[in-house]
């Protein structure tokens, strides 16, 4: 196999690298908290050059936009890079996918828009959605760590920033139904209703969804609130979504609505898991 760069190895990050040595894959990783997030079987790089100068591949795992950008000029900063595709599986949005892909471009490197959807129980199970989009030649060229990552992939275009578009909407998708599920699950338990009883009549009725089948079910109810997914990640990916639709001209009424609601959740409760918005729709 080709060797693999990973940089991020964070909740997301860490499970996707260890899928990529688990596939068989010669993987070198970097993280900018340190060696302790290294992943079983992977060589750990000194910094994001040492990567860039060792892998002919690079994965990346950040927070946002910004980052994978810096982590981008990075890469094009070394000399004798061996590097010549980045696949980025952050949630940057489709503007910064598009400005990372003309930058790196510019310099002969492909770009693959790579974001995921399934979370790191997802992710360790191989049950993760890969949503990407490049080139033929890029999207051919990786292949094979694309299929080290996860068991679900789809492309969904030839031009960055399409899968980014697609990851947005899910999101949108998810914490809208999230946020609509706490507010309908509040107003059960506030007439007497049974939470479980309640989860069960909604998972086999015409509004289930994956709030009512996993979040509220593993996370809610036992009160672990352990997705794993902090409420600022989700805050500003639904940001993301309300700016790439102004962007596009489509309508925005409900994600209006969600984000303002997914901002106050994280100005209120910093990095709670982002499962706890129950409670806070509730107004514990």
């Amino acid at each position: 196999m080709t060797r693999v760069g990973f940089v991020g190895l964070g909740n997301m990050g860490g499970a996707l690298a260890a899928n990529l040595v688990g596939a068989g894959h010669d993987v070198v990783a970097y993280d900018a908290a340190g060696a302790a997030r290294n992943p079983d079987g992977a060589t750990w790089a000194t910094s994001v050059s040492d990567v860039a100068r060792q892998s002919d591949i690079v994965v990346l795992s950040l927070p946002d936009g910004s980052v994978s950008e810096k982590v981008a000029t990075e890469i094009l900063a070394v000399d004798d890079r061996s590097t010549t595709h980045v696949i980025d599986t952050s949630t940057v949005g489709v503007a910064a996918a598009r400005r990372i892909a003309a930058l790196l471009g510019d310099a002969g490197v492909a770009y693959i828009d790579a974001p995921v959807s399934g979370g790191v129980a997802g992710a360790r199970a191989r049950t993760l959605a890969v949503m990407y989009a490049g080139t033929d030649g890029a999207c051919t060229a990786v292949e094979a760590v694309l299929n080290g990552l996860s068991d679900r992939r789809y492309r969904v275009g030839a031009e960055p920033g399409m899968a980014q578009a697609v990851k947005l909407a899910n999101n949108f998708l998810s914490a809208t139904a999230l946020a609509a599920t706490s507010e309908a699950v509040a107003f059960g338990e506030a007439v007497g209703l049974d939470i479980p009883t309640m989860l069960e009549v909604l998972a086999n009725s015409s509004g289930q969804n994956a709030a009512i089948t996993d979040k509220f079910p593993n996370h809610v109810v036992t009160g672990r609130y352990a997705s794993g997914f902090a409420n600022s990640l989700m805050a500003k990916d639904v940001r993301l979504y309300r700016s790439a639709v102004a962007d596009s001209g489509s309508p925005s009424t409900i994600g209006d609505i969600t984000t303002a609601l997914w901002d106050r959740f994280a100005e209120q409760e910093p990095g709670a898991d982002f499962t706890r918005i129950y409670p806070f729709v509730r107004g514990d």
